[in-house]
């Protein structure tokens, strides 16, 4: 492999050119998740009172239903990312971690469209059942 020197004993190993995209989507998706979240909690803070009818009439407005929807694809974005890391390195298995993978995605994909349908429900309805 290697003469013993530090590059000698990594050659071979494969490239590192893919694993900062990972790395800055989950920076930027933490960043936007902090805004996002913070944006909510200070809007929520603002309503006369939580119950149904005063957050179902908050949600319904398009300029507050866009930017919750942004947030759960932001959220979910970024749950896949961290675990997805998580799975390819302390799965060894192969089949397992790719079973792993594929529920994994499943997950993030039906979580954020099942908030995202929730919101636009809300928002087109107004929260009529």
């Amino acid at each position: 492999m290697g003469n013993g020197t530090p590059v000698g004993r990594v050659r071979g190993l494969g490239s590192a050119k893919a694993g900062a995209h990972h790395w800055i989507i989950q920076r930027f998706t933490a960043v936007g998740n902090i805004l996002l979240v913070l944006w909510m909690i200070f809007s929520l803070l603002q309503l006369p009172g939580l119950d149904y009818a005063s957050v179902t009439s908050w949600l319904s407005q398009p300029l507050v239903a866009v930017p919750m929807m942004l947030m759960l694809v932001s959220i979910f974005w970024h749950l896949k990312i961290g675990f997805q890391v998580l799975i390819e390195d302390y799965i060894h298995e192969d089949g397992l971690k790719f079973a792993v993978l594929i529920l994994l995605n499943f997950y993030a994909i039906g979580g954020a469209a099942m908030g995202i349908f929730s919101i636009a429900k809300i928002a087109f309805t107004g929260g009529a059942a």
